[in-house]
């Protein structure tokens, strides 16, 4: 089936981007899902491996790294294919261009030949290393310290929720890296650290949803990372981690999509299908206006996340479209599974059918990369500030409800 939003917002490259996205996908064993799904597996390397060797991986970046010189429209749309397959294969699958956007914009060429080439022709596997244990939104709070001695730093502290715990080779940290009484956003660096430098997994968490990912939390206890592991200059991984912010939300809504979409396509099938008084239940506008919503709010969440994705590559500051784009994407992936549950009755919540998993793990979505609050609160902050600045009514208005927080801009997660 032809989806009208894409077929009109793609080039011609993009489209055939999206469709070997998608012929992977389909390639895909159910095995594969189904031991995920019972964690007999813990970290699906021959998934990240297949994919890099169709050269799926991190696509966005230069040829001479590995990459494809695709655009952002390409990769979203090549995302919510593999979104299909569920949060766990689709998040492994963003990974290389969430950690590849640290190298590829602050990187060394030294660093990024030795790591960012491998990571997407997957040789070697990734991971980020972001939430503590003591908080997740409040990311500048970070208490995972390193100490700079000689021509190597000791990284000392833990990180927790990193997918990849598991089964990565390396792991894109933010340690602290100034005095206690240096502002956070002013204080944390960003290092490449490999699990053979002595990363140790403490803990592999069971989750509801997406499984199989090695989720876990791990612990640096006092080692050695290379100073010249040291991604960009010192103190400045606030950089870094804002332009992460824009592959790690776009990714989680492309992704979202395709799950919301997998679930609505079960149900509208299941529909057509399935008799109640002597008419196939699509006949029915309980069913049928159900199959609308959903079909209505992951169109436009789509359309959105495709023009957030055109703003970023148009070197616009796109931090409003884009967690409007996270957050509409995976609140509408998040009803589309909701209704299709309802359409198909008892039989969704069943195991019979992949609704049930859908759904477990678009919980996710709703919580990582930043929740929806947060999302809410980016997205106010940058249009209150837009319109004080170029408003004509905002110019005149003296409330405090148009006077935002500048702190707000350090809760990212």
């Amino acid at each position: 089936m032809k989806d009208q939003i894409q077929e009109f917002l793609l080039t011609e490259e993009e489209k055939k981007f999206k469709q070997e996205s998608m012929e992977f996908a389909a390639s895909v064993r159910p095995d594969l899902i189904r031991a995920m799904e019972k964690e007999e597996v813990k970290y699906p390397a021959e998934f990240v491996k297949e994919a890099a060797s169709k050269g799926l991986l991190g696509s966005r970046f230069p040829k001479k790294w590995g990459g494809r010189g695709m655009s952002w429209a390409g990769e979203i749309a090549a995302i919510e294919e593999i979104g299909v397959l569920g949060s766990a294969l689709g998040c492994l699958f963003s990974l290389p261009s969430i950690v590849g956007q640290a190298l590829s914009d602050f990187g060394t060429d030294k660093q990024k030949e030795k790591y960012l080439k491998p990571i997407l022709k997957g040789e070697i596997f990734c991971a980020e290393a972001l939430t503590e244990p003591r908080g997740g939104s409040d990311f500048f709070g970070a208490t995972c310290k390193a100490e700079r001695h000689g021509d190597v730093y000791i990284l000392d502290g833990q990180k927790r929720f990193v997918v990849g715990a598991e089964g990565a080779d390396v792991f894109l940290v933010y340690a602290r890296t100034a005095p206690p009484d240096v502002p956070g956003k002013n204080s944390i660096s960003t290092f490449i650290v490999e699990r053979d430098f002595g990363v140790k997994v403490e803990h592999l968490f069971g989750l509801l949803g997406a499984r199989g990912g090695g989720t876990g939390r791990i612990s640096f206890p006092r080692i050695e990372v290379p100073a010249e592991n040291l991604v960009g200059p010192e103190n400045s991984g606030a950089a870094a981690f804002n332009r992460m912010m824009v592959p790690e939300r776009l990714t989680s809504a492309a992704g979202a999509i395709g799950s919301g979409r997998a679930a609505l396509e079960v149900a509208t099938r299941y529909s057509d299908k399935r008799k109640a008084f002597g008419r196939k239940i699509r006949r029915f506008e309980a069913v049928s206006f159900k199959v609308a919503d959903a079909v209505t709010s992951l169109d436009a969440a789509r359309a959105l996340t495709l023009v957030a994705g055109r703003v970023a590559d148009s070197g616009a500051d796109p931090r409003r479209l884009v967690s409007e784009a996270k957050k509409a994407a995976t609140e509408a992936a998040w009803s589309a599974v909701n209704n299709a549950m309802q359409v198909m009755g008892g039989i969704g919540y069943t195991d019979i059918f992949p609704v049930e998993r859908l759904l477990r793990d678009l919980r996710l979505t709703m919580i990582w990369t930043g929740t929806n609050e947060i999302m809410s609160l980016l997205i106010q902050h940058e249009y209150f500030k837009e319109l004080l600045d170029t408003g004509p009514v905002g110019r005149d208005v003296e409330s405090d409800a148009l006077n935002p927080d500048p702190d707000d801009e350090k809760v990212y997660e």
